[in-house]
């Protein structure tokens, strides 16, 4: 199930937030978590009872850490955790990859191994194994309370607003508000409006775009005029598809009560890569910061270390993403550029220069096509593309399935982009309450809140109306 479905708008969210508004607050934790379940068995009914055992592994273990701080045990348990978890995040993700990279050196492929079975990757494991492994390193380091109820760690792990693509949660941030919570009308119309707002940038934007981006990439040899046209929808479509999902996720965590942390803030303003992973995917590069990075030393041991160190953490999210060696490639490419901009100082300078955003796009682009092929050798057709090495126009027939519909949507999701800190600030400007004048007759609403209440209800409608008439579009995270 997905959040742009009839499904889900129509039948599974209106239900369940009736039910979820009918239990007790005390005992919420247990709609969150059969409508988790519920959400997650939509896809596939067998791979909730992975998702089942590794919570309640997280959460045996979380225990027995948490009996021994500070002592060799816990260290012992805390290993036996993260092993555990990293072994299924391992083999359901990664071991069709070895295989098939093992059979490459022999020149054959994995049924020339005598190999004929592939595993199935689990919806959403990327994000709840990252989750059940930052509870127990927090656990350890004495961050986070081991004393849950199960109930309230499994609906954690669980809480289906984010466990198909994130944000990646942690408990440490949630565990006071699974004891107590805010519900109130407002929050819920600012969780409602901010997943209107997500919905459209899914909707009209990203899916608007997408055919364009695929065209390219599915074209052999590509022009430069649709090699450039189609990174740059790519690069489109996947900000406005996961920042959508990303808001969705956060304005549900709000109708029921919960505050998100922001997973985005504008990433194509920034002047810098470093600047740009402060800004995309925030939850991740925090996490990345966080568990690895600084358990790597950081920048405490000398700058050749911190330039390995970066390098290390971005190739291995870079693997995050994907089994997959464009990846791998991907993840050398931002860390090649953060050790750069680190030796150079760009970072601290990049605002002094008229340059700097377009060069960081730049930079961000030429990454975006290879995360976006499906093998290193059609990354590099792309890019001849772009250099124009297959002419400008390339072959004229694949002309003719370029939609104005996808060009038009390109450059209007290319004005929301660099618009959009502006759009979010008039969005969340303070509201102002309706008071009581003494002659008894109400304060006017400021004619500028009417105008964006009626802007976001009529873009949810739009929304809507789409969403019926276009056929069924995953998320782009949902494949890592």
């Amino acid at each position: 199930m997905v959040f742009s479905s009839e499904s889900f708008l129509f039948l599974f969210l209106p239900l369940f937030l009736a039910i979820y508004y009918l239990t007790p607050v005390r005992f919420r934790s247990y709609p969150i978590l059969a409508g988790s379940y519920v959400f997650y068995a939509w896809w596939r009914v067998d791979f909730l009872g992975l998702l089942f055992l590794t919570t309640v592994f997280t959460y045996l273990v979380g225990q027995k850490i948490s009996q021994h701080k500070g002592t060799q045990r816990g260290r012992v348990y805390l290993g036996i955790g993260v092993i555990g978890c990293l072994s299924v995040l391992g083999v359901f993700k990664y071991l069709n990859f070895f295989i098939d990279s093992f059979a490459m050196l022999f020149g054959t492929d994995a049924a020339g191994l005598g190999i004929h079975w592939r595993l199935i990757l689990p919806v959403g494991i990327s994000f709840y194994i990252f989750q059940a492994l930052s509870y127990l390193i927090d656990v350890h380091r004495g961050d986070a309370r081991a004393d849950a109820k199960f109930i309230d760690f499994a609906a954690f792990i669980a809480l289906f607003p984010q466990l198909i693509a994130g944000p990646i949660l942690r408990y440490k941030d949630l565990e006071d508000q699974f004891r107590q919570r805010e519900h109130s009308v407002e929050m819920f119309c600012d969780g409602l409006t901010r997943f209107l707002i997500g919905l459209a940038k899914k909707v009209i934007l990203a899916d608007a775009v997408a055919p364009l981006a695929d065209l390219a990439f599915a074209t052999e040899n590509p022009g430069m005029a649709l090699a450039w046209a189609g990174a740059i929808a790519y690069m489109l479509q996947l900000y406005f598809d996961f920042s959508g999902y990303s808001d969705m996720a956060i304005g549900l965590g709000k109708m029921m009560g919960f505050n998100f942390l922001e997973n985005f803030r504008f990433p194509y303003i920034s002047r810098s890569i470093t600047e740009f992973w402060r800004r995309w995917h925030i939850s991740l590069s925090n996490w990345l910061r966080d568990y690895l990075y600084i358990s790597l030393g950081g920048n405490r041991k000398g700058p050749t270390r911190t330039y390995v160190n970066l390098m290390t953490v971005m190739v291995l999210g870079g693997l995050w993403h994907g089994a997959n060696w464009t990846f791998v490639l991907w993840g050398f490419w931002h860390g090649g550029l953060l050790a750069t901009e680190r030796f150079l100082g760009w970072d601290r300078k990049a605002a002094a220069h008229w340059f700097a955003l377009p060069l960081t796009l730049l930079f961000v682009l030429i990454g975006w096509v290879m995360f976006r092929a499906a093998y290193v050798g059609e990354a590099f057709e792309i890019y001849a593309g772009m250099i124009g090495l297959n002419g400008f126009i390339g072959d004229p027939a694949v002309w003719y399935d370029v939609t104005r519909e996808s060009v038009m949507f390109m450059f209007l999701a290319g004005f929301v982009a660099f618009a959009e800190p502006h759009l979010h600030a008039a969005l969340t400007q303070p509201k102002t309450e309706v008071e009581l004048r003494p002659d008894g007759t109400l304060a006017a609403v400021p004619a500028m809140q009417v105008v964006l209440t009626l802007a976001v209800l009529s873009i949810g409608a739009l929304t809507v109306l789409k969403l019926a008439e276009q056929s069924f579009s995953p998320f782009l995270y949902f494949q890592f």
